[in-house]
């Protein structure tokens, strides 16, 4: 610049608006700050949550130390690893076992832990161990920390305790209104929210006014961590839908939370002796059986691959003219990629139960691909026992139609089939669990290579989001091994009562809520019914304002059942990007939005070390676009600013000179 060109000043940092914080904010923080590795332009982010970012409300430290992740220590990472497929670089880090094992050996400075029971559980946690939630707050937090410490100087990162109330388009940014009553200003808007409570709609609302008016207490699908069950009176009778997490968190909390606790007998038989305070919990759902046990056993056979579901049988779909229906398309490709993983494992990894090789096997399951009772009689010829035996719909209904002729007969009935369950999926003479589980998960990865708009509506609005992620979440995230053999001891202590398959609850004027399943004798009677399941993810009906009227202009309203409480309602349509799509299917320059109330495949926060995880590739590629979109903005601040100073150049700076990027 020579004497006579005026004084030019550094143009005012772009403006970033995060509403929410907690995990994904915080992987996607890691993410863009990755993308924006190498650049010198100054950029604000402000991250908006009451709760402190990293863990947010979810996994906030403020909750019961009984309640615990349904993954193992080693199965739990926030950070990218050379098995990602991601355009940003890999920025490698702890797993959670690996950040304990580090923290406590005295590696890791700057983690103070002021919770004994916290740092007590840091110093015995083992790699197959199953973390406290509070222990995972700490983890998350210091993630949080972390990566706003790397940040380059050009970058500041603020937090601001409050909740986001509306953001306004001002055309040339955003005016973000908060509920403690002041007021943000934004280039770029993310809407990185994770599971949020939801208003009660249709069958909740209507039951919510029904037991009001009858005197009865409902309290309807909530975070466990956040419901309130003071006012459930020791010994008093529950009834309790779901027999998922929530439903197992619930009994914790009411059993163990109340003073109970377990003994473990010379004979290795888990006892329970109560406190006297808790009350008497009567468990039923469709299909009667807690969600399966978590697995731990290791594969020993053939490695894990698709060999139903790949590529080019998604492929082959997505050259159809038409919609890809779940139902008919996809579930009978899954269905028949379980048991093919079942049988490699059980025919490679332990010959010895079987009469025939893997090859041989492998023919006749596509022999009898569309012939269930010709595959059935030949399961029985080349493997004897029973329980190395698999097929879908007896996995997914293990009670079937079966009939009771009394309660103890139900009662001993499902002790069994959990006795079972722990048997096949913790110990390693049964590794076939495991490849169902990697067959799963593989599938789940999978679908998500078919572009949103090319599933149809039903396959949207019912199958994705009910049949198959219910279906999922029953076979790969339920809870961990010991949960359900303390379920068993409950059952056998008489505090936990199970209801059976197919329950229904009716509000009767005399007696209350009342009980009942089809296959079982009898009714169950109650001034108090729980729906112990989380809340579906819909935004229109979210409780968050932001997310409601970000639905509002930019959801899909859709139909589903509100008594799973499963599905969404109300989905923002992004696209693969997370830039939001108008009403007119138009994209948003600078309005992201990533989570579960999105049209996006729901892939969680943080995920498996070392599985090209789906969550990690998702929230790259949103980190990317607004990588590319803070650089466009940049590009433009900077020519804005030349013009404005009055001094020649020879070129206006170029987009790729403003803000450099890997």
């Amino acid at each position: 610049m020579t004497p006579e060109q005026p004084a030019t000043s550094t143009p005012a940092p772009i403006r970033l608006v995060t509403v929410g914080g907690g995990p994904r904010a915080a992987m996607l923080l890691e993410r863009l700050l990755a993308h924006l590795e190498g650049s010198s332009a100054p950029l604000d982010i402000t991250v908006v949550d009451p709760h402190p970012p990293g863990p947010g409300r979810i996994w906030r430290r403020e909750q019961s130390g009984l309640l615990k992740l349904n993954s193992m220590a080693q199965d739990v990472t926030v950070f990218t690893d050379d098995t990602c497929t991601i355009a940003g670089p890999v920025r490698p880090g702890p797993s959670l076992i690996e950040w304990a094992e580090l923290v406590r050996s005295g590696i890791l400075s700057g983690v103070e832990i002021h919770d004994a029971g916290v740092w007590g559980e840091v110093q015995s946690l083992r790699g197959d161990s199953f973390p406290t939630r509070r222990l995972q707050s700490c983890y998350l937090h210091w993630f949080w920390r972390t990566t706003v410490a790397a940040a380059p100087e050009w970058v500041s990162v603020r937090w601001r305790q409050d909740s986001v109330t509306a953001v306004q388009d001002q055309g040339s940014g955003y005016s973000i209104d908060l509920a403690g009553g002041d007021r943000l200003s934004a280039d770029t808007v993310v809407y990185a929210v994770g599971h949020t409570a939801r208003r009660p709609t249709g069958a909740t609302s209507a039951l919510i006014d029904k037991a009001t008016s009858q005197g009865l207490r409902y309290i309807p699908p909530a975070f466990t961590a956040d419901a309130d069950y003071s006012a459930i009176a020791p010994g008093e009778d529950v009834i309790v839908r779901g027999l998922g997490l929530a439903a197992v968190d619930l009994v914790v909390l009411l059993t163990e939370g109340r003073g109970g606790r377990f003994e473990r007998s010379a004979d290795g038989s888990l006892a329970y002796l109560p406190s006297g305070d808790e009350p008497r919990l009567h468990l039923g759902s469709r299909r009667g059986v807690p969600y399966r046990s978590k697995v731990s056993s290791v594969l020993q056979g053939a490695p894990p691959e698709l060999g139903v579901l790949t590529k080019a049988t998604l492929a082959g779909l997505l050259a159809r003219p038409g919609l890809v229906d779940f139902d008919t398309d996809v579930w009978p490709l899954i269905a028949r990629e379980l048991v093919w993983a079942h049988y490699r494992e059980l025919f490679t990894g332990h010959p010895e139960r079987v009469h025939a090789t893997w090859e041989e096997f492998r023919s006749i399951l596509n022999q009898h691909a569309d012939d269930a009772r010709a595959l059935e009689d030949a399961v029985e010829e080349f493997v004897p026992d029973p329980l190395d035996r698999f097929d879908v719909p007896r996995f997914d209904r293990p009670l079937g139609d079966e009939a009771f002729a009394s309660d103890d007969a139900l009662q001993e009935r499902i002790r069994r089939h959990i006795a079972d369950d722990l048997a096949l999926r913790t110990t390693q003479d049964r590794s076939s669990a495991q490849a169902v589980f990697l067959a799963a998960l593989f599938s789940f990865m999978a679908l998500a290579d078919i572009p949103t708009e090319r599933w149809s509506a039903r396959s949207r609005a019912v199958a994705l989001p009910l049949t198959w992620h219910t279906f999922f979440s029953y076979l790969a995230s339920g809870p961990p091994s010991h949960r359900l053999e303390e379920l068993v001891a409950l059952s056998q202590a008489a505090i936990v009562h199970f209801l059976g398959p197919e329950v229904a609850v009716r509000v009767d004027p005399r007696r209350g809520f009342v009980a009942s399943s089809p296959q079982a004798p009898g009714e169950t009677t109650a001034r108090t019914l729980v729906d112990a399941w989380l809340p579906g993810s819909g935004a229109a009906v979210s409780e968050n304002p932001a997310l409601r009227e970000l639905a509002l202009a930019h959801g899909r309203e859709l139909q589903v059942s509100d008594a799973s409480s499963a599905g969404s309602l109300g989905r923002v349509e992004v696209e693969p990007s997370g830039r939001v799509l108008s009403a007119e299917g138009r994209a948003h320059e600078r309005l992201f939005a990533l989570g579960p109330f999105t049209s996006l495949t729901e892939s969680g926060a943080f995920t498996r070390p070392r599985s090209n995880a789906l969550s990690l590739r998702q929230t790259d590629a949103v980190a990317g676009e607004i990588a590319a979109e803070l650089r466009v903005l940049w590009g433009r601040r900077r020519a804005v600013d030349t013009r404005e100073t009055g001094w020649e150049c020879d070129s206006i700076p170029s987009i790729e000179d403003s803000l450099v990027l890997d």
